[in-house]
Order: C-alpha cells, then sequence, then structure tokens
C-alpha cells in the first residue's frame, strides 16, 4: 500500500524500528552534541533533522542517519579553530561554524549529483584504517578532563600562568583597532595609553580563560594538562563516568534487547538526581522547537570561512564515506541494492538543514541502522519516525534532559571512542605488506596530534604513489624489449626466423602512464644497428595518459629519423585516439603500418622486410 510515494505496508516494523533506533539514538546525541564543543542540543538538533530528510530523500531504504563518531571528532576541530579565532567566544563563533557546516552539506549533495558516490569506495582502506582509528584516539583522549571533572578554564592556578600573554594579546587588540582607525602615531601613543588603562581584569581573566582552553585543547593539549587534572580529580564525577562506563560494556553482556548506552544513562543520571550529588549538569536545553539560526547569513564573513572550505569538502567526503559504507551493511542485511549517489543527496540535504538550525553534521550510523533492521524496519519511514521521536523528546523532556552529568555523556563518549577504533586493522599490523602499515601510521598519528584534513591527504598521496610505483614496476617488468630468438608471446611462434637480427618485437603490457614510461623509454637505446624495423605490440595496452603518449611519440621521432621502420599491432581504441588527436597517425606511422593482430604484421614483414643479416643459427 503506497500513499504520498510511501509504501505503509510495512508501518508496523517502520514505526518500531524506528522508535527502536531513536531511543539508541538519544544518549548518542546528546554525547556527540558535548563532544562537538557545541553541547547536547546541537547533537540533538542534528539527530532530529538528518534522520528525518536523510531518510525521506536518501537512497537506502532502512538507513538510520545522525551525528556519528567520525563526523563529531572532524567537526569538534572545525569549532576549536573558528571559536579560537573569535577569542573563545563560541556564541559569536557559531554562524561562522554553521556555514562550514551548510557548505559541507552542500557539496554532499553536489557529490551526488555529480555521480561519484560509487568512486568514494577507491579510498585506500590502510587511509580509513588510520583514520577511524585516530577519532578513536580522539575522543578517548580529549574526553580524559571532563571524565575526571577537570577543566582548564575554571582551575586558577593553570589559568593565572596566561595572564601576562593576555595582556599582550589585548594590548595587541587595541594597536590593530587604532591601525583600523588611521588614529595609530608613533609618535604618540596617548590614545593607546588611554585605552590600554581601561582594560579591566574581568576582560583579562577572559583572555586568559581562552589561553588556557586553547593550550589544553585536542589530544596533545589533553596531555599538557593531564598531570593537573590527575592532581585536581573530582572524585564523584569521576565514579559517575567509571559507573557509565562499566554499565554500558557489562548491561551487554546480559542482553543485547535494550541498548546499555541507554539504560547507563537512565541508571547513573537518574541515581544523581534522586541522592541530590553535586555533580556538574550538562548544558541547558532549550525549549520548544528548534529556531534557524538565521545571522549565520546576516552575520556572513568569506573570511572567515574562506580558511575552511577545503575543511568542509574533506567534511564532505568522511559523511560519504561514513553513509555509504552503513548503506553496504544495510544492504547486506536486508538484500536490497541502496543508490549511492540518491544517498549522498539525502545526507547533504539532512546535513544542511540541521546546520540552518543550529544541529551538527551527521551520517548514518551503523548500530542504530543494524538496530532499526533487526526492530522490524524495512522503509524509509522508519528513519523519519526516528527523527520525530527525538523531536518529541525534545519537547517534552528537554528540562529533564538538562540535569544529566556531563561526566555520563563524557563516559558515554568514552566508549563510543574505544568501539571505533578499527582494531581488525590494527591486528593486521603484523601481516600487512610495509607500505600500507606505513600509511595507517602516518595516517593515525598526524590525526592525532595535528590536522585530521592534512593527514588524510598525505595519507591518500603516499598512497597514491605507492600504488603507481606498484603499477610501473609491474608493467616494467612486463614490458621489454626481445629479440625473436628469446621468449616471445605465443601468437609470434610463426614469425621468420631469418629476420630475427632485422626485426625486434617491444612487448608492452598493462597500461602506459606516468609511472612506467622511463621502462618503455628505453626502447631507442637496446635496437641494435642491425635492426631495420621495430614492431611495439599495443594490443595489451588498456590504457594511455598524457605523460605514455608523449614518451610514444618521443620514441616514434627518435626512430623514425633513425630510419627505422615502426609497425603498431592491436592499439585499442583509446590509445588509438590519444595517437590520433596528436597526429602520430597517421604523421608518423601511416595506416598501412597498422594491423589489427600480429598474423596481418608477420604477413607485411615477409613481404616488405629484406634478409640483410644472416642468421647464426641458419
Amino acid at each position: 500500500m503506497k500513499k504520498f510515494g510511501f509504501d505503509f505496508s510495512h508501518i508496523k516494523g517502520d514505526f518500531f524500528g524506528g522508535l527502536t533506533a531513536g531511543i539508541v539514538a538519544l544518549p548518542l546525541a546528546l554525547a556527540f552534541g558535548v563532544g562537538s564543543g557545541l553541547g547536547p542540543s546541537a547533537g540533538l538538533y542534528g539527530a532530529i533533522f538528518i534522520s528525518f530528510f536523510a531518510a525521506l530523500f536518501g537512497g537506502t531504504n532502512t538507513q538510520i542517519s545522525g551525528p556519528t563518531a567520525p563526523m563529531t571528532a572532524f567537526s569538534m576541530t572545525i569549532v576549536i579553530g573558528i571559536v579560537a579565532s573569535f577569542d573563545g567566544d563560541v556564541s559569536k563563533a557559531l554562524p561562522a561554524i554553521l556555514i562550514v557546516f551548510l557548505l559541507s552539506g552542500i557539496m554532499q549533495i553536489g557529490l551526488g549529483l555529480l555521480g561519484l558516490g560509487v568512486y568514494i569506495k577507491y579510498i585506500p582502506y590502510p587511509v580509513v584504517s588510520g583514520f577511524m582509528t585516530a577519532i578513536g584516539v580522539i575522543i578517548l583522549v580529549t574526553q580524559i578532563l571532563p571524565a575526571v571533572g577537570y577543566y582548564p578554564k575554571e582551575d586558577t592556578e593553570f589559568v593565572t600562568q596566561f595572564k601576562p600573554e593576555a595582556e599582550e594579546v589585548i594590548l595587541e587588540g587595541i594597536l590593530k583597532d587604532e591601525a583600523g582607525e588611521d588614529i595609530l602615531v608613533l609618535e604618540d601613543f596617548s590614545e593607546t595609553i588611554k585605552r590600554a588603562n581601561q582594560i579591566t581584569d574581568a576582560e583579562i581573566l577572559k583572555e586568559s580563560q581562552t589561553l588556557a582552553g586553547k593550550e589544553a585543547s585536542g589530544v596533545l593539549g589533553t596531555f599538557r594538562v593531564l598531570n593537573r587534572a590527575f592532581q585536581n580529580i573530582n572524585w564523584l564525577e569521576l565514579l559517575l563516568a567509571l559507573a557509565t562506563i562499566i554499565i554500558i560494556f557489562g548491561f551487554k553482556r546480559i542482553t543485547t534487547a535494550v541498548p546499555s548506552t541507554l539504560v547507563a544513562l537512565l541508571v547513573v543520571s537518574g541515581a544523581a538526581v534522586a541522592f541530590g550529588l553535586n555533580y556538574r549538569p550538562i548544558e541547558e536545553i532549550p525549549n520548544g522547537l528548534p529556531i534557524p539560526q538565521w545571522n549565520m547569513f546576516s552575520d556572513f564573513s568569506f573570511a572567515t570561512i574562506a580558511p575552511y572550505i577545503i575543511t568542509a569538502f574533506v567534511l564532505s567526503l568522511l559523511g560519504a564515506i561514513d553513509s555509504l559504507l552503513t548503506s553496504v551493511v544495510a544492504d547486506n542485511m536486508t538484500k536490497t541494492k541502496h543508490k549511492p549517489n540518491q544517498e549522498l543527496i539525502g545526507q547533504g540535504i539532512g546535513n544542511s538543514i540541521a546546520a540552518v538550525f543550529g544541529g551538527i553534521p551527521g551520517a548514518g550510523a551503523t548500530i542504530r541502522t543494524v538496530v532499526n533492521i533487526n526492530s522490524g524496519g524495512k522503509t524509509k519511514l522508519s528513519g523519519m519516525i526516528a527523527g520525530l521521536l527525538l523531536l518529541i523528546i525534545l519537547l517534552a523532556l528537554g528540562p529533564i534532559a538538562s540535569k544529566i552529568p556531563a561526566a555520563v555523556l563524557a563516559g558515554i563518549l568514552i566508549t563510543v571512542g574505544i568501539g571505533v577504533m578499527d582494531y581488525k586493522g590494527l591486528k593486521a599490523i603484523p601481516y600487512m605488506p610495509k607500505p600500507e602499515v606505513a600509511i595507517m601510521l602516518v595516517v593515525l598519528i598526524l590525526s592525532s596530534v595535528w590536522n585530521l584534513v592534512y593527514a588524510v591527504g598525505i595519507g591518500l598521496v603516499i598512497a597514491s604513489l605507492i600504488f603507481m610505483k606498484k603499477i610501473g614496476d609491474q608493467t616494467g617488468e612486463k614490458s621489454n624489449v626481445k629479440s625473436l630468438d628469446e621468449e616471445s608471446w605465443a601468437d609470434e611462434k610463426d614469425f621468420p626466423t631469418n629476420l630475427r637480427e632485422e626485426v625486434f618485437i617491444k612487448h608492452v603490457e598493462g597500461p602506459l602512464f606516468f609511472g612506467s614510461t622511463n621502462d618503455f623509454q628505453s626502447l631507442a637505446q637496446q635496437i641494435p644497428s642491425t635492426a631495420s624495423t621495430v614492431i611495439i605490440r599495443m594490443d595489451k595496452i588498456p590504457y594511455m595518459d598524457q605523460s605514455g603518449l608523449y614518451a610514444m611519440e618521443d620514441i616514434l621521432m627518435d626512430l623514425t629519423k633513425s630510419e627505422i621502420k615502426i609497425l603498431l599491432v592491436g592499439p585499442q581504441e583509446q590509445t588509438r585516439y590519444m595517437m590520433e588527436r596528436i597526429d602520430m597517425i597517421p604523421d608518423l606511422i601511416p595506416e598501412n603500418q597498422i594491423f589489427s593482430n600480429i598474423e596481418s604484421c608477420i604477413t607485411w614483414v615477409k613481404e616488405n622486410v629484406k634478409d640483410v643479416y644472416p642468421s647464426p643459427k641458419a
């Protein structure tokens, strides 16, 4: 039964699948929102809109989408970078952050419209493995501080260390303002002194806290303040986090029918509230419907987001990979076939709308999708129902959810970090080829301690170079100049032996591209002075790039200048097209010297090549 384009014949299964997936998504959405740096409401908004609209417009019927660990970790780096440029003020940085998220969603739509969804699978596994493990490391390490109840900006002794630097930053800001107002005069700093005297202790403290936050951010920042964190442990917060972790891992051993993450959230939070414990709650979740953040457009500044355009593109690629991998899992479970490009369009629409309402970006979530399928979900209605359930929870339980301890969400994120690591790839390190191990470790280390975008880019470049070298080596091994009394191809057995001194064959097998041109260019140096004819076997060259084309042209020109006749055998459609475009055919090789097979070439040789040098074996 279909109405309005929806299939209602499985409504019961879709309802229970969406209901269960939505319940599973709730604690993760709140935790990912906190982990991103934008607060629990941002995670909940992202889960609501991405789940609903990615299901509505996507290409995987049973996919449940929302904030995920990889997307959250990557988003966190974006938030940290932009907030830092706004002197640590999240509210001022929010419009720029959301614009970057919106741009990423639009790029994702573009990937789908361009039909690039089918190419995502070509990203090398070592890059993906190193990246996923790095995501786990980042989440795990960065949640240590909230798990032990240590917040660097609230550590008075630590913040005080940054007061001299804070005064310098504020003074530098005054000088920049004066320069912009054209009132900075080197001979007279009276205005500068006047403004400097107006700096309050509160302003210095705020800037000191911002600098302290920067110093303690990320993986390396966490390690910098780890000693202080352990010296200032809040034992209540630590116990709440540990209780959460123990329940999440322990309850799974009892049953998987009820999500252990939800159980941990309810039990630990309920106990903390019931016993009136003096814990640190999460940020307050606003009441009512999510409101569009129109100031992201009115306060738009291209200069602010320009450095993050490439970052937004990488975020869109990450979301595409994350979603399509989950789509493959869904296909295997349901014996269906997803539409990759349509899925990217749906994910892009969901992420774009989520950004407008202040939500963090997300992707197809594997665990939630599996839960949906196992609970009876069969159509896109299940994902839409999951989003609507989260909206109802927001409207009905927002004030209650605001009482959740921050340490509980830190504990949840720690278990997510542990679970998202690619243990399969790590266990295979002793058996993997060394270059692939190197790629994985480079991406893992650089992603964890430096920059996720650059790490992935470097990993892809290294993987590409290694791949091209392998292809070039393989092509070079198979592409040799051989005289006819040496090893030859099976179809050359009828070649006249008396012409072996006059004719040489160049065997080329595999693509002729920039990684294999060196071996090919050695042809001219290997041909002895007795040869008057060279046969180039092209029937096993499936592809030739521009570098290969020009290498071929150089060789043919050298052979032509040496008055050596060139015969081509079996050029395929793509290679012949390339040669015709730059007039190698017919300027260097006329049509009557191009043969579709070796038999016709041998016939031509017998009729046109003279036996000048007697064979030593004759």
